[in-house]
This record gives structure tokens, C-alpha cells and sequence, in this order.
């Protein structure tokens, strides 16, 4: 029976959400057709006889030398001089000039584009997901395919939007090939530049969309279904204290949404912590 329009649709989705956006052949290969016929099994090895005591042994053969690929990063050399950088920046600019001119994550190599931010810098929440993913890349902007389409949608209902009320940003700046997970060494890298990021904006409120940012940015260990819907605080470098709302990421309400509704409790808890801090 062949497969529904739709069907097809949501498979093909599937995999443009999963980064698998180029065929590798024109054809598809079957991987099911006849198999080769097994090889004959082959005789038992003899096992060397063991010298006898007091007979020169050979020397093992020396093992050649494993090079870095070409292209690879030190990590905590790069890590450290990340460090560096970020407190030079003075400004959302020149931070962005910075981390342009960045040659020590190996994620800018594979990456179309650096995706910053998008929004308004002076907006009173800033939103930081993980990283970027094909349409971000391609774009250069945060959140701008499907899960950012729901995200507008999400600030929309609570009275913001990107163009003048938010501030959106990821943990990491470059598309990670293929859509995979950062590496915790990428992670440690980029991690002073969206410190730097969040230290130069100084939102009243952070929203961490998904797990992977909330860890990085609250210095969390459980999982985000736990965290989510608890305040907590992102203490930064000069000591400023701000509040901060876990949530899930957009990506994984379009997966489940049957859990919009905890996502919806998280952003009137900002709604309400945003109404509050203003009459203060």
C-alpha cells in the first residue's frame, strides 16, 4: 500500500529537523537485497610456541605516533583564551566581532554562518537555547524554523515579541554538524562568549529553553522536566544576580505537545515575574 502525501511530509520533516538535508546519492541503495555468501571458516591458528628461559626475546614493534587531525582545537588552550576574549568585550558588538573573528571551536569550520542573536538587546528577557540548527544556519539568525515559529508564537501570548521585547541567543554560535550534540569541549569553549553575551545585555530575566542550556547556563544537573517551572539565578562575572526560568525548548514541544501546557505555566510565571518587577 503505497504511503499517504502526508506521510511522506512528516518523514521528510523528520529528517530536515534531524539535519538530514543533502542526498547522498542519487539512488537509493538497497540495503536489504541478497547478501554475499559467507566465507568458509578458517582454520584454527597455531599459537606461537612460548620461548624458552634465558632466549632473546624480539622487540615489540614501535607504535607510530597518533597526529591531531588537521583542523582539530586544543580544547583548554581555546577554552582559556575564549575566557580572555569575552572580558575584552566592552560592547554586544564588539563581543559579536570577537566571536566572528574566533578560530578556536572547530564548529565554525563545518558552519554556513555564526548565528549571535536576534532581537532587542535592551529587551527585558533574554531567551538562550542550545545551538543552531539548519534553518539558523543558513539564516544566521536564532530560532527561526518551525521551533521558532512557535516560540513567537509563545512570546506572543504572553505580550512579547523579538522585534522589540526579547533578546534570543544560543550556547552555541555555530551550527553543530549534521544537528548533533555539542561536545562537552565545544560547550566549555563557547561558554564564556554567552556569559560575556548575557553579562552585556543584563536582562531583568533569563529564559533557558531546553536542558542543554539550562545546565550551562544555572550550572544545573537534573533534567529539565524536574527543573522547569522553578526560579533560579544566573550569578554573572560582576556579580549581578538575575532570575532565571528553565523551560523546553521549542524543538521538543513540537515532538510532544502534549507538554505545551507546562511550557505555557513557565512563560506566565515570567509574565507575572516581569508585571512584578515592574512595580517595584
Amino acid at each position: 500500500m503505497a504511503a499517504s502525501r502526508t506521510g511522506i511530509e512528516d518523514i521528510l520533516r523528520f529528517y530536515a529537523d534531524a539535519g538530514v538535508d543533502e542526498a547522498l546519492d542519487e539512488i537509493a541503495t538497497d540495503r536489504f537485497g541478497a547478501m554475499p555468501e559467507p566465507l568458509p571458516p578458517k582454520s584454527p591458528a597455531r599459537e606461537p610456541a612460548a620461548p624458552r628461559l634465558g632466549s632473546a626475546q624480539p622487540a615489540a614493534p614501535a607504535l607510530p605516533r597518533v597526529q591531531p587531525a588537521a583542523g582539530t582545537v586544543p580544547d583548554e588552550t581555546q577554552a582559556a583564551l575564549a575566557r580572555e576574549l569575552a572580558r575584552k568585550a566592552a560592547s554586544l558588538d564588539e563581543l559579536r566581532d570577537i566571536v566572528a573573528a574566533f578560530e578556536g571551536c572547530n564548529l565554525k569550520a563545518t558552519a554556513k554562518t555564526l548565528v549571535f542573536a536576534d532581537g532587542n538587546p535592551a529587551a527585558r528577557v533574554m531567551f538562550v537555547g542550545e545551538a543552531p540548527g539548519r534553518d539558523e544556519d543558513l539564516e544566521g539568525l536564532p530560532f527561526v524554523g518551525r521551533s521558532g515559529k512557535l516560540l513567537d508564537r509563545m512570546l506572543a501570548a504572553i505580550g512579547l515579541d523579538r522585534a522589540t521585547s526579547a533578546y534570543i541567543a544560543n550556547v552555541i554560535p555555530w551550527r553543530p554538524p549534521g544537528n548533533r550534540t555539542p561536545t562537552p569541549h565545544e560547550t566549555e569553549i563557547c561558554r564564556p562568549f554567552i556569559e560575556r553575551q548575557i553579562e552585556l545585555a543584563s536582562p531583568e530575566i533569563i529564559v533557558t529553553l531546553g536542558g542543554p542550556s539550562a545546565k550551562v547556563i544555572l550550572h544545573a544537573t537534573e533534567g529539565v522536566l524536574k527543573m522547569r517551572g522553578s526560579w533560579r539565578v544566573h550569578t554573572t562575572a560582576g556579580g549581578k544576580a538575575i532570575p532565571a526560568m528553565p523551560t523546553l525548548h521549542p524543538a521538543y514541544l513540537l515532538r510532544n505537545p502534549a507538554h505545551k501546557r507546562l511550557a505555557w505555566r513557565d512563560f506566565l510565571e515570567v509574565k507575572a515575574r516581569l508585571r512584578a518587577l515592574t512595580q517595584d
